[in-house]
């Protein structure tokens, strides 16, 4: 089935189904929205966004990938986001409460160990690392999506695994104090 700029408003099946497949992406673009903001208020912002901005650019969609074109749109979304307040940096007077992850397995600290080491990567390592071990895309799929070259997608997967596991081993780290 195409979904090219022929699909007007009177093909209401294929709305349906674009829409129906749009919002079965939503759990995996709520995930990538927070690691890229690191709130999970900024995060539904972006998810609210990305969908408004899929929802109106449906036409330009060309029938291929609707999970890739998704994930674009966000990552440019957020990369749009992140150069304008790097123009414009302002002072966060208070951070927003915290809202609870509905995932309650496993170990808390060792959930917030890994957050905590995901937030020092720079926005290109923790976007690549995100796109290709936690969502599961391809080295050449994540480098479409972020518009660069399949090796610099290898490059920064391969920085980022690095900097990640150096900062849990820091962090594995108990200083023991010496007799004297």
């Amino acid at each position: 089935m195409s979904h090219g700029p022929d699909d007007g408003p009177e093909d209401g099946g294929a709305a349906a189904s674009f829409e129906e497949a749009l919002l079965a992406l939503v759990p995996g673009l709520r995930r990538y929205s927070r690691s890229l903001t690191r709130t999970d208020a900024d995060g539904e912002d972006l998810l609210q966004d990305c969908v408004e901005a899929a929802l109106a650019r449906r036409a330009q969609w060309r029938g291929a990938n609707l999970r890739s074109w998704a994930f674009t749109i966000m990552t440019n979304l957020f990369r749009n986001r992140y150069r304008a307040m790097m123009r414009r940096p302002t002072t966060v007077i208070e951070d927003a409460e915290q809202v609870a992850l509905a995932d309650d397995t496993g170990d808390p600290l060792e959930r917030a160990r890994i957050r905590a080491a995901l937030e020092t990567l720079t926005p290109e390592y923790r976007t690549t690392l995100m796109l290709v071990v936690v969502e599961g895309y391809s080295y050449q799929e994540t480098a479409d999506m972020m518009r660069v070259p399949i090796g610099t997608v290898m490059s920064r997967l391969s920085r980022a695994r690095h900097q990640l596991a150096t900062r849990l081993a820091q962090d594995n780290i108990v200083p023991l104090r010496r007799s004297k």
